[in-house]
């Protein structure tokens, strides 16, 4: 009887662990960045991981350049020489000022090359490389690589410290008093008590022009939500896509949409350079002193 109890449990615990061996693994697109590892209590998500090495790279290509510069450029050196003149030419064409391209160029080449390498990595074909993990719903594999800026805090993070930087850089540029009155113009009340005697107008005009300038500090807020999600939508849109690809037909049909991909990833990481050049000049620009100067030229 006790070899029998025994030969039916054993059998139990058979059939039971049989589901687990034949679950299916599964791989799915999530909104959110994935955990791969824990410091601690600290996760390491997947695209966490791919900005890490995305910035460990773009430190190991400038150290090896810089330790190889030479008078008379050769080599490696020539590319990149010649691949930053004609950035910081763009550059101007965005700025039309070189003083201001000279200050803004380091910041913007660097997010584009942030942003590049961070999109391209997520298309690696490396989908071999990940964890597995076990739940409810069966096991899921998760890739150790995802781009980084498939994940909505990296381009919040991002469209935060452009916005902000720009904000920054107008401050030291036409100074905080100026810069303070883009968004909340006590300038064009003050004007509502000196200049209504001689132009009543100025009852209806500043009011107007207070409340554009809270427009402009909205629009602030406007400018992080929609860089943010112009880059996220784009490179998830990619990722999505090519899974489903992959699903329909792996291996070949995946192909001409992963060059279409990096072709994407390259034009978004451009349109957030050349915007974060935008506001950087928007920032910049003293409009009070260029309103005087039209109304100069005007009498003249």
């Amino acid at each position: 009887m006790e070899n029998q109890t025994n030969q039916n449990n054993s059998i139990d615990e058979n059939l039971t662990a049989t589901p687990v061996v034949a679950q299916e693994l599964k791989h799915e697109s999530t909104l959110f960045a994935e955990p791969v590892a824990h410091i601690g209590t600290f996760p390491v998500t997947n695209a966490l991981l791919t900005s890490t090495v995305t910035v460990l790279l773009l430190i190991i290509i400038a150290t090896a350049l810089r330790m190889k510069l030479r008078e008379i450029p050769r080599g490696i050196q020539n590319f990149f020489e010649a691949l930053l003149e004609g950035a910081l030419n763009l550059c101007d064409q965005v700025t039309n000022d070189r003083k201001i391209s000279n200050k803004v160029f380091p910041l913007a080449f660097s997010v584009f090359l942030f942003i590049l390498i961070n999109n391209w990595l997520g298309l690696l074909p490396l989908g071999g490389f990940g964890v597995v993990e076990t739940g409810e719903h069966g096991a899921a594999f998760i890739p150790f690589l995802r781009s980084g800026t498939a994940d909505i805090n990296t381009t919040i993070a991002l469209a935060i410290m452009a916005v902000l930087s720009a904000n920054i850089f107008g401050i030291f540029s036409i100074g905080i008093w100026k810069t303070f009155n883009k968004y909340v113009n006590l300038k064009a009340l003050g004007s509502i008590f000196t200049q209504v005697r001689k132009n009543p107008t100025v009852l209806v005009v500043a009011p107007v022009t207070f409340f554009v300038g809270i427009l402009e500090l909205v629009g602030e807020v406007a400018k992080i939500a929609s860089l943010s999600f112009r880059l996220f939508g784009n490179i998830f849109a990619g990722e999505v896509l090519l899974m489903a690809m992959s699903a329909i037909l792996p291996y070949l049909l995946p192909v001409p949409f992963l060059f279409l991909e990096i072709f994407v990833g390259m034009i978004q990481a451009l349109i957030f350079s050349i915007l974060v050049l935008v506001y950087f000049t928007i920032a910049a620009t003293d409009h009070d002193s260029h309103n005087e100067h039209e109304k100069s030229a005007a009498h003249a």
